[in-house]
C-alpha cells in the first residue's frame, strides 16, 4: 500500500490581489490533483489587500469593491494570513525553505520608475507612487505632504497620472465621503492649487487611460477641464487606431468633445496636454518650472521631436511614468526590468535554470502592466507550473515541523505578526470610526494610518473605547 503523500506547504509573500488569487487557485488545483495543501500568506503590512488598500484612489469605490471577493477567499479559511512580517529581515529565504516546500513571490511593483531628465531631483519634484501612498494612508509614509504649489505638472498618460491629477485638483470636501484619514483631508484642504497640468509625449489617441477614468474628469465639482486644439493633429495611424479599437474610439471621441467645452469660471483648472516630451525640470534650489519639446506623429504609431521648446512655470512636478518592482534578499532580480526573472512563473537563476520551489506571480513576475483583473490569469499560469512540479516538491519528504512552527519562530524573534482575525478586528474598528464621523454622517470607513496602532488593534492589545 502506497503511503499518503504529505501535505504540500506553500508560503506566499505579498497579500495583495496577486498573492490572494494565487493562494485561492493553488488550493483549488491541488485539491483537483487529489492532494492537500497548507498555505501561509505573508505581508510586510499589518493589513491585507496591498494595492487595493494602498494603491487605489480613495474616490474609486468601484475598484475597491474587489475587496469583497478577496475577503471571501480569505474567509474560506484555506489560506492563513500572517501580516506585519518583513521578508529579508523578520524571515529569510532560508527560513522559508526550512518550513515550506515552495515559495511564491507576489510582492508587486511599488516603486516609481525613473524619469531621467535634468532637475528631476529638485525639491518640489515627486514620484506618483509616494503621493498615492500618502493619500491612501500608508503607514510607512509621513503624515504630512508638501502641498504648497498653485501650479502643478503631472507627467504621464496612464490611469495613475489621472488619479494624481484628480486628487490634486479636487476640493478636499468632495473626498469626505471616502476613507481618507484626517491628516490627508487637512493637507488637501490647505492646498493653494489652482492649475494642474497633465502632460503626455504621444497624441490623444495613444493615451493609456481607460474610458471610465477619463470621463470622470468632466464631473469634478468646481474644476474646469481644459484641452488644446494644437494637440489634436490628424494622423493616419491614429485614425486606424480609432477605427479598429472601440476603447480608443470612446476616449478619442471624449477628448475631441472637450475641445468645445466652455470654461465655467471654476476656482481650479485641470489641463490635458499631448505631444509634449519632458526635457528638464528647472529652478534655483527648488522646482520653478518644467521644459518640454513639442512632438509630432510619424505616421507609424511613433512621435518625433519638432525642435519647438515650451516652458511651463510650475512649483511642483509629479512623475507618473510607471512603477517597478524591488529586489528581494536572496532572490534573483532583473534590475533592468524590475522583475524576478522567471519562465511562466518558475524563478530562474543567473544561468536561466529554474530554481526548485521558487515561483513568482503578479507585477513582480511580469512588470506593472495590465489591470487588477489580469492578475487572475497570471496567477493561474504560475500555480499551474507549481502543481506540475508537485511530485518533485514533496518527493524528499523533508521534515518541515508543525504548521505553527513558523509562528513560534516569529514569536521567538519578537515579531508582532498579525492574523486574519486581527484584520477583522481592525476592519471593524475602521468601520466604526466611519459610522461615528459627525462631519460626514454615513461615512463607511476611516482608515487607521499608524502601523503601531494597526498592530495593537489587530493583536487586541489596545482596543480603543469608542
Amino acid at each position: 500500500m502506497t503511503p499518503a503523500p504529505s501535505a504540500l506547504r506553500v508560503a506566499i509573500i505579498g497579500a495583495g490581489p496577486a498573492g490572494i488569487y494565487a493562494g485561492n487557485i493553488l488550493n483549488r488545483l491541488v485539491q483537483e490533483a487529489a492532494h492537500t495543501v497548507a498555505i501561509d500568506l505573508f505581508d510586510s503590512l499589518p493589513a491585507p489587500y496591498g494595492l487595493i488598500r494602498y494603491g487605489v484612489a480613495p474616490d474609486h469605490p468601484r475598484i475597491k469593491g474587489i475587496v469583497k471577493s478577496l475577503r471571501e477567499m480569505l474567509d474560506a479559511d484555506t489560506i492563513r494570513f500572517i501580516g506585519n512580517v518583513s521578508f529579508g529581515t523578520d524571515l529569510s529565504l532560508a527560513d522559508l525553505r526550512e518550513h515550506y516546500h515552495a515559495v511564491i513571490f507576489a510582492t508587486g511593483a511599488a516603486q516609481d520608475a525613473p524619469l531621467v531628465i535634468p532637475g528631476i531631483e529638485l525639491p518640489g519634484s515627486f514620484g506618483a507612487a509616494d503621493f498615492v501612498s500618502w493619500y491612501d494612508g500608508h503607514p510607512d509614509v509621513p503624515l504630512e505632504w508638501p502641498l504648497d504649489a498653485t501650479d502643478v505638472a503631472v507627467i504621464g498618460n496612464g490611469n495613475v497620472a489621472l488619479d494624481v491629477a484628480r486628487i490634486l485638483a479636487k476640493h478636499a470636501d468632495d473626498l469626505l465621503t471616502t476613507d481618507i484619514p484626517a491628516s490627508v483631508y487637512a493637507g488637501l484642504a490647505g492646498s493653494p492649487v489652482t492649475d494642474v497640468h497633465v502632460f503626455g509625449r504621444r497624441g490623444p489617441s495613444q493615451v493609456k487611460f481607460t474610458p471610465i477614468e477619463l470621463r470622470e474628469l468632466a464631473d469634478i465639482p468646481d474644476v474646469d477641464l481644459v484641452v488644446y486644439a494644437e494637440d489634436f493633429t490628424p494622423d493616419s495611424h491614429c485614425e486606424q487606431l480609432v477605427a479598429s479599437n472601440n476603447q480608443v474610439k470612446i476616449m478619442t471621441r471624449t477628448l475631441n468633445g472637450w475641445l468645445t467645452r466652455v470654461p465655467q469660471g471654476a476656482s481650479r483648472r485641470l489641463h490635458l496636454h499631448f505631444l509634449h516630451a519632458p526635457l528638464e525640470v528647472y529652478g534655483d534650489g527648488r522646482v520653478e518650472g518644467i521644459r518640454f519639446e513639442r512632438t509630432e506623429h510619424t505616421g507609424d504609431g511613433g512621435v518625433k521631436a519638432t525642435g519647438q521648446i515650451v516652458d511651463y512655470p510650475v512649483q511642483a512636478v509629479y512623475r507618473a511614468v510607471g512603477y517597478r518592482g524591488s529586489a528581494l534578499t536572496g532572490v534573483p532580480f532583473d534590475a533592468v526590468r524590475g522583475v524576478i526573472p522567471n519562465d511562466g512563473g518558475r524563478v530562474l537563476d543567473a544561468s536561466g535554470v529554474p530554481i526548485a520551489g521558487l515561483y513568482a506571480t503578479g507585477w513582480i513576475k511580469r512588470g506593472p502592466v495590465g489591470l487588477i483583473g489580469h492578475t487572475k490569469g497570471d496567477a493561474l499560469e504560475t500555480v499551474t507550473r507549481l502543481v506540475a512540479d508537485l511530485p518533485a516538491l514533496v518527493a524528499d519528504e523533508k521534515p518541515l515541523g508543525t504548521a505553527d512552527a513558523i509562528l513560534a519562530l516569529l514569536d521567538e524573534r519578537g515579531v508582532e505578526f498579525t492574523t486574519w482575525a486581527g484584520w477583522q478586528a481592525l476592519d471593524a474598528h475602521e468601520l466604526k470610526l466611519g459610522s461615528l464621523d459627525e462631519v460626514t454622517p454615513g461615512r463607511e470607513r476611516v482608515k487607521v494610518i499608524s502601523r503601531a496602532e494597526q498592530v495593537a488593534i489587530s493583536r487586541a492589545e489596545a482596543l480603543l473605547t469608542l
